[in-house]
């Protein structure tokens, strides 16, 4: 009974509008199917080698370290409405055209512009998230996005394997009419809203005068927990790139399986999240919670260095859900309480593109060590990097933010 009471109580206290912006998410995100299966659709469909089929994945990197900027260039100047709405629209032709590249470079060109555009609504996003949400709820508020994302996930992978069996062309399709659906959702619900909190927003700032802010590029410290963040990601993105090959080539999955599994992983974060998040913020502070969710992601992928059965994947991925659950929410919590009131995108879109360089340098570094070193080298050694990020962790988020002692302890 104090299990249910204590993950129901994670659920209290939320706005409609963070529930609105989680509904969103889910929708758009059950139809993201492309990208765990873009490498195995380059290379089985397209007949991609694996070396090229990193370099182009490695352009939706660059194509989301651009839009990590740009959305949050854009957002602290329009405002986070415009730059989501706008995103989510401009998506939809753009997945309808990706089948129609059968080349490296043309792949290379649609999936760079694709990802501009998409990634520019994350950072909109996570402003939206810390504005709906109260301040003793904004982790919770990151939680419970996540946990849409990860919903979206469990749905959209599974789906996936069985569409690409069908039809590759099924997952672009299907990505579309999601980001088309959400992108309408958000218009519907936000419009209104988005009009009455720029009023407040503009008596607010005739009556108090704005401080002008620091640029979080000139932010030191942050810039040394952005590093971070951009090592663990190279580390855990490996989940929508190199994994998925080592399922096919190694393990010898099948697509279905591979859906399976990484709609297991997003089951698990949607059981799970809230209340662990609730756990962690209860009992442990900041650094203790992104040392152990750091730690727990690179044991998951060091394990499958020593064996691969499907009892081992399974237990596999159950340890890199709890990890990531213990990580990235707190990532963005850590960037709203480092950042100023008035440069939260700047913040957002700096923190967003340390996860992006990480899109560039995975799938062609882990299919490179994959391909010349075996995976058995690759998992071992994402596990000893991840153990070190983590004890790096432990000591820089106390030192980044020991102005706010009180909400480490």
């Amino acid at each position: 009974m104090k299990l249910i009471q204590l993950y129901t109580n994670s659920f209290k206290g939320l706005s409609q509008e963070s529930w609105m912006l989680a509904l969103v998410m889910l929708i758009n995100r059950a139809g993201s199917m492309v990208l765990p299966f873009l490498g195995v659709y380059m290379t089985a469909h397209l007949k991609f080698s694996i070396e090229n089929t990193g370099i182009v994945l490695s352009f939706f990197g660059i194509g989301s370290v651009i839009g990590s900027w740009l959305g949050g260039f854009i957002t602290d100047r329009i405002g986070e409405y415009k730059v989501q709405y706008l995103s989510l629209l401009l998506s939809v032709p753009l997945f309808c055209l990706i089948p129609l590249f059968k080349t490296e470079i043309g792949v290379a060109a649609i999936i760079l512009i694709q990802s501009i555009v998409s990634d520019s609504f994350r950072p909109a996003n996570s402003v939206a998230i810390t504005k709906y949400a109260k301040p003793e709820n904004i982790t919770r508020a990151f939680s419970l996005n996540r946990m849409a994302v990860n919903l979206g996930f469990s749905i959209g992978p599974a789906l996936g394997g069985i569409l690409s069996a069908i039809s590759y062309e099924f997952l672009f399709y299907s990505n579309a009419f999601a980001a088309l659906s959400a992108g309408i959702l958000y218009i519907i619900f936000f419009r209104k809203r988005n009009k009455l909190a720029k009023l407040k927003a503009r008596k607010v700032s005739e009556v108090i005068e704005i401080k002008k802010e620091n640029s979080p590029y000139r932010d030191g410290k942050f810039l040394i927990y952005c590093f971070l963040c951009m090592l663990f990601s190279i580390c855990f993105f490996q989940l929508f790139s190199t994994l998925t090959i080592f399922y096919k080539d190694t393990a010898h999955l099948s697509q279905q399986k591979i859906g399976y599994l990484l709609g297991y992983s997003g089951f698990i974060v949607v059981l799970l999240e809230m209340g662990l998040v609730q756990v962690a913020e209860k009992y442990l502070n900041l650094a203790r919670t992104m040392f152990l969710g750091t730690f727990i992601c690179g044991l998951s992928y060091a394990m499958l260095g020593f064996d691969y059965s499907l009892i081992t994947l399974v237990f596999s991925m159950t340890l890199l859900s709890v990890g990531e659950i213990w990580a990235l929410p707190f990532m963005s919590t850590i960037t709203a309480l480092r950042s100023g009131k008035n440069n939260k995108g700047a913040y957002m879109g700096l923190n967003g593109i340390s996860f992006s360089i990480a899109f560039i340098v995975t799938p062609y570094l882990g299919t490179l060590i994959a391909e010349k070193l075996g995976f058995t080298m690759l998992w071992i050694g994402t596990g000893i990097i991840a153990t070190a990020i983590a004890v790096a962790f432990y000591f820089v988020v106390p030192w980044m933010i020991k102005d706010r002692e009180d909400i480490l302890d």
